[in-house]
């Protein structure tokens, strides 16, 4: 398998993004908002405060709607961003007012270093001295023997995804017969109280959409809330089907069916809409990217595992903070510069991503382009 280098050029200190856009056209952004510790708020007044880390492109599963089976081009293992380094960027995102980090990978458990990165995270405080929220989703695989450790270093909340309780549609699927692995991850989370508990399904026709109730059920059996997703054109293979994806209308119709929904207000900016069960405390989430998208309350930034920092999903642009970090020349400037002058540098990049947000990721748009780098690549 290739590995991909970083290449760290810019031209004359500008960050570009071109992303795809609802109502706009692609842009070059020269110049930053705000100066340090001031918050990140974008053109269109949405505040910044969730920062999802990557922390590998590596996965131990192939799922069909995500990579290939063989044939992956994998990071260069040096362009993969240290301990050091992904502490430094959240301690200067959290002084501008992020309080909810994210690890995503990948796969983030594949990093031998997991335990200590979720340590030096959780040791993060914000301006106000409170502790920052930290999250992480993951397969569920070696969930088992590591949960306890992540819990100890101060992880707080657990997303797991699983798209079948049937283990040959799961080896069919994810192309690894690791389902069982799977399900005692889960079941140690579930023991673990760490909460609230989120399991993640990627609902698809044909292939899992006649198991909609039976996740349901299982995540209540574990005291988990279930989060259908719709399926989005962000695979390696560029194969998305619109056709194949199964709506937020028909998930709701499905699980209608068997349980009264109640819709549950005060969404702000999570990606899930949430519904009561039969009036009780029970809830299932969708997140409709696709057919009812929450552009316009999105907080959220995304850090890829080589350093490069994302405004949307489904951004065809980046912008680099490993030549900040590492001293690329016309990123930077100096390559010995002072601790101050990397963490001023870090924050000038986040606040040119910020500003560089379009209004919104228009998947429906003829116009649109699916990201070169798939999900793996660019972080949960």
């Amino acid at each position: 398998m290739a590995a991909i280098p970083v290449t760290l050029t810019r031209s004359g200190g500008a960050v570009h993004n071109v992303g795809n856009s609802v109502g706009d056209s692609p842009r070059t952004t020269t110049g930053v908002r705000g100066v340090p510790g001031d918050p990140l708020v974008d053109r269109f007044g949405r505040v910044h405060r969730d920062l999802r880390i990557s922390l590998t492109d590596r996965c131990s599963l192939r799922c069909t709607y995500c990579m290939p089976e063989q044939g992956n081009e994998w990071l260069a293992r040096s362009s993969i961003l240290t301990v050091d380094e992904i502490e430094r960027i959240a301690r200067v995102a959290a002084a501008a007012g992020v309080t909810t980090f994210r690890l995503t990978g990948g796969e983030p458990l594949l990093r031998a270093d997991i335990v200590e990165v979720v340590r030096r995270l959780a040791a993060i405080r914000t301006p106000r001295g409170a502790a920052i929220d930290l999250a992480m989703t993951t397969n569920g695989i070696r969930l088992a023997d590591l949960v306890e450790p992540l819990r100890e270093a101060g992880l707080r909340r657990l997303n797991i995804s699983i798209d079948t309780l049937r283990r040959d549609r799961f080896h069919e699927l994810t192309r690894r017969d690791r389902l069982p692995e799977v399900l005692a991850g889960i079941a140690a989370a579930a023991a673990s109280g760490l909460r609230p508990l989120k399991l993640n399904a990627v609902a698809m026709r044909g292939v899992n959409d006649d198991e909609i109730v039976d996740l349901v059920e299982f995540a209540l059996a574990h005291g988990a809330q279930l989060r259908f997703i719709e399926q989005m054109p962000l695979d390696a293979g560029h194969t998305w089907d619109r056709a194949a994806m199964v709506t937020r209308a028909e998930i709701l119709e499905t699980l209608a069916q068997r349980w009264r929904l109640t819709s549950v207000p005060g969404r702000g900016g999570a990606p899930a809409e949430k519904w009561t069960l039969d009036g009780g405390t029970a809830t299932v989430g969708v997140i409709a990217s696709v057919t009812a998208p929450f552009c316009g309350q999105c907080d959220r930034l995304r850090l890829t595992a080589d350093g490069q920092l994302r405004n949307c999903l489904f951004s065809t642009g980046e912008y680099d903070l490993l030549g900040v970090l590492r001293g690329a020349p016309g990123v930077h400037g100096v390559p010995d510069a002072g601790d101050a002058a990397i963490d001023a540098g870090v924050d000038a990049v986040l606040r040119a991503c910020v500003a560089g947000k379009l209004p919104g990721h228009a998947i429906d748009d003829p116009a649109f382009l699916q990201p070169a780098r798939g999900m793996n690549a660019i972080g949960g």
